[in-house]
């Protein structure tokens, strides 16, 4: 199931690419980008074990500080490199069939650039520079869904991201606002993704527990390189 999440994975990283005008390329052993991705985005994601130094960064700009690698299987070491390891987290998998979770609020996709930009901002807790990273074009892949769960009076109360791909169905962006719980967003996830499709992503800390308590598995390390 890892090899699914990882690819499912980089085609989100694809997609946000290509809203922001620069799609990057799949190779055989990674997926990289000749320019700078947006904020918080990798440059590039290995896609298979036996990924080297060289699959990542040959497709990648190193001209100036801050290029990233997601290392999906935790095997290579960019430290000779000039990288430092920024993060690690667990990729996690919901097999298909199982229940879901009790849904206590309305849960709907996200259908306007208006709709977009106030859940981009509930999501950046009123960051406007981070909110900007969600572009309208977003809204015209048809693989992505942007899911935003609102109280009675139509308060953002969480969100999350959807990214359909072949055998799996991703999730990203998890978000709650205020002191909604986390299990209030992976319910209205669960209940948006069609029984027959497993759920992947990745998560670390206290959003991890919170994946776990949603019936969600362990399925393999992953680690993020940044370039000094």
């Amino acid at each position: 199931m890892i090899i699914d999440a990882v690819r499912n994975n980089a085609e989100w990283c694809q997609a946000m690419c290509a809203a922001h005008g620069h799609p990057g390329t799949f190779g055989p052993r990674a997926w990289t980008s000749t320019r700078r991705t947006p904020l918080y985005y990798p440059d590039a994601v290995t896609l298979t074990e036996d990924a080297d130094v060289k699959d990542v960064l040959n497709g990648i700009d190193r001209t100036t500080p801050g290029a990233s690698v997601k290392d999906s299987y935790a095997r290579l070491d960019l430290a000779a490199e000039g990288f430092r390891l920024l993060f690690e987290a667990s990729w996690i998998h919901r097999p298909a069939g199982l229940p879901g979770l009790p849904v206590t609020a309305g849960h709907s996709a996200v259908r306007t650039p208006e709709e977009l930009a106030a859940w981009a901002l509930a999501w950046s807790d009123g960051d406007a520079d981070e909110a900007a990273l969600f572009r309208p074009e977003l809204l015209d892949d048809p693989a992505t869904t942007v899911l935003v769960g609102r109280a009675a009076d139509g308060t953002i109360l969480g969100g999350a991201v959807l990214s359909a791909s072949a055998r799996v169905t991703g999730v990203s962006n998890v978000f709650t606002t205020g002191d909604t719980p986390q299990s209030f967003v992976w319910a209205g996830v669960l209940a948006a993704v069609p029984d027959d499709r497993p759920v992947v992503g990745y998560e670390s800390g206290d959003d991890l527990t919170a994946a776990l308590a949603a019936g969600f598995q362990e399925a393999g390390p992953l680690r993020v390189w940044l370039d000094a």
